[in-house]
């Protein structure tokens, strides 16, 4: 059954749909079975996938929308490794949309009930703002990963989003968790990024991945060419520590499901 995690940051620029795209390619590199769900009506984790937003027969908006089954819509990314429900400006309708539907904050819960046998990961790229596309993600998801990049503003924000996380956990989603921190375009020879990176850590503890994903060129240039940055150049900064962070996320579950042990009598 597959574990679905959404990956949410209110404050943009931060490389949520980066992460996003390169931790479903570097997912199923592990021979994990992954299903990337684009939620923002930008459509750059479509794009990123190198699947075609503007030619789009169906997208996120009509499995929302117009209950179209969810299998109908889905598209191989350019590795052929892992699904992608994509999405594009379409989407934008929605906001406005969900606001008057049936069970509004668990159509995106609803349409993935189905597929939920069929893969070990979902991830959702949610837009970056508390829109009713965020809650359907949150509501749908099992554990929320929240890129941060290691600035000064970083704390303030992350405060924001740990409060609607508790929102949504008391009103819709009780097993709702932090999947984890993920210290995002990081500089190690900036003395900010490595404050800001002790606080988080003195903070959250164990909460925060120990993998950091580095400023990098290589991760900016990928989503240019419809690729992940472990198809553009796999042997790159970017890509080592995406299929790291891919790594520490199965040995995190792993340990979860692990049976305990009886103790000795």
């Amino acid at each position: 059954m597959a574990r679905t995690i959404c990956i949410a940051n209110q404050k943009g620029g931060v490389g949520k749909t980066t992460t996003a795209v390169n931790l479903a390619s570097a997912l199923a590199r592990t021979g994990k079975k992954i299903l990337l769900v684009d939620l923002d009506p930008q459509g750059n984790a479509t794009t990123g996938c190198g699947v075609d937003k503007h030619d789009l027969e169906r997208s996120a908006y009509e499995v929302l929308l117009e209950n179209q089954p969810m299998r109908t819509a889905l598209q191989r990314s350019t590795e052929d490794e892992f699904d992608v429900l994509p999405s594009n400006t379409d989407l934008t309708a929605a906001e406005v949309s969900l606001m008057t539907h049936p069970m509004k904050e668990r159509r995106l819960a609803l349409a993935l009930r189905p597929l939920l046998p069929d893969y070990d990961y979902i991830l959702i790229d949610c837009p970056p703002s508390l829109s009713m596309l965020t809650i359907n993600a949150l509501v749908a998801s099992q554990g929320v990963l929240v890129p941060l990049q290691t600035e000064y503003y970083a704390l303030e924000g992350l405060t924001g989003l740990l409060n609607t996380i508790e929102q949504i956990r008391n009103l819709y989603n009780p097993g709702l968790a932090l999947e984890g921190i993920l210290r995002t375009m990081h500089d190690i020879r900036n003395r900010l990024s490595a404050e800001v990176s002790r606080q988080l850590i003195v903070h959250f503890g164990d909460q925060v991945f120990r993998t950091v994903i580095p400023r990098n060129v290589r991760v900016a240039e990928a989503p240019s060419h419809g690729q992940s940055v472990l198809l553009y150049d796999r042997y790159s900064r970017g890509a080592v520590s995406y299929m790291a962070l891919a790594s520490e996320l199965i040995r995190r579950h792993e340990g979860r499901q692990a049976p305990r042990m009886p103790s000795a009598s």
